[in-house]
Parts: structure tokens; C-alpha cells; sequence
């Protein structure tokens, strides 16, 4: 079906048509997604996010009554628009690993000392220590330090997740 014929289902039947352009451009929607956050958004959150577009390109399109020159045009128009927004969004939010969690260890073993601390995060090994170094004493985003290990931000938060535990446990059982 080419787009001439794509453009009078959708005016004819919109939901028709709606059905055959996500069949037909499915692929290339998730593409774009993908390309545009897969650092940042989770596979959950990129097919989400591929939905949105469809909307998107139903609802605009339904209130231009599909007078448009190009679907595929169209719905890239669309596709890097709400992929920009869905990316910025994700960028403000706060890490999912907070920095808070490794207050409360420190603040339930009070006889821990800086030393004892550093140590503890090094028996964490690589690259965990590395993360923790850079995050907790530097400060440095998720996003970057996934960045410099090669690894996805996701990856990154979990390692976290899991090393906080780690620590907590090493802490209390001694070191």
C-alpha cells in the first residue's frame, strides 16, 4: 500500500487506517525510540513512548483530517519531537539511586569512620568501587559514568542498587 492509498483509508476509516500505518511503520517508529533513548529509557518505556507517537499521529492527523503530503515524513516529524521531550524529561529527574541510602548506612554503624567506609566500598571490587567512588565522592551523574564504562544507565542504577546492599552487609557484619 503506498501512501496515496494509506492517506484515503485514513480518511475514509481512520481507525483502518491507523491500524495499517502502525503495521506498516512500526518499525521505523521503534527505530527512531530506540536511537534517540535507548541510553536513557527502559524497553517498557520505549514501547510506551512508540504508542505516544501513534497517538500523536492519530490525533494530529484527524484534526488535519489526514491533509497531509507524507506519512513517513509526518510521523518522523512527530517521532523526534516526542522522543526530544521524553529525553529531556528523563534527564531531570532525579537518579534512581539516591544518595541518601549510603547516608543510612553510615548513620546505622556511627563507629564507621571515612577510612573503614573507603575500604569497604573498595572489597566491593571493580567496577562497582569505581561507580561508588565516582558517584558518592565525586559526584558524578549516572548518565556519565555509565557513559565511561560502556554500560547502559539502567545497568548502572541496578549495580548500585545491588552494591548498597553489598555494603550494607559487609558493614555489618565487620568489614
Amino acid at each position: 500500500m503506498n501512501d496515496d492509498e494509506l492517506l484515503e483509508l485514513l480518511r475514509r476509516d481512520p481507525q483502518k487506517g491507523l491500524v495499517e500505518v502502525v503495521r506498516l511503520y512500526s518499525a521505523y517508529v521503534m527505530k527512531i525510540a530506540r536511537t534517540k533513548l535507548g541510553d536513557v529509557c527502559s524497553r517498557e518505556d520505549i514501547e510506551e513512548t512508540v504508542s505516544d507517537i501513534f497517538l500523536k499521529f492519530y490525533t494530529s492527523g484527524l484534526s488535519r483530517g489526514f491533509d497531509i503530503k507524507s506519512i513517513r515524513g509526518f510521523i518522523s516529524v512527530i517521532a523526534q519531537r516526542h522522543c526530544t521531550d521524553v529525553f529531556r524529561s528523563r534527564c531531570k529527574r532525579p537518579e534512581t539511586a539516591d544518595y541518601s541510602e549510603l547516608e543510612n548506612i553510615i548513620a546505622d554503624n556511627e563507629q564507621l569512620n571515612g577510612m573503614e567506609l573507603i575500604a569497604a566500598i573498595k572489597k566491593l571490587g571493580e567496577p562497582d568501587s569505581y561507580i561508588f567512588i565516582r558517584k558518592y565522592y565525586f559526584g558524578q551523574k549516572n548518565e556519565d559514568i555509565a557513559r565511561e564504562l560502556g554500560m547502559k544507565p539502567g545497568a548502572l542504577n541496578t549495580r548500585v542498587s545491588r552494591g548498597l546492599k553489598k555494603l550494607r552487609k559487609m558493614i555489618e557484619e565487620g568489614l
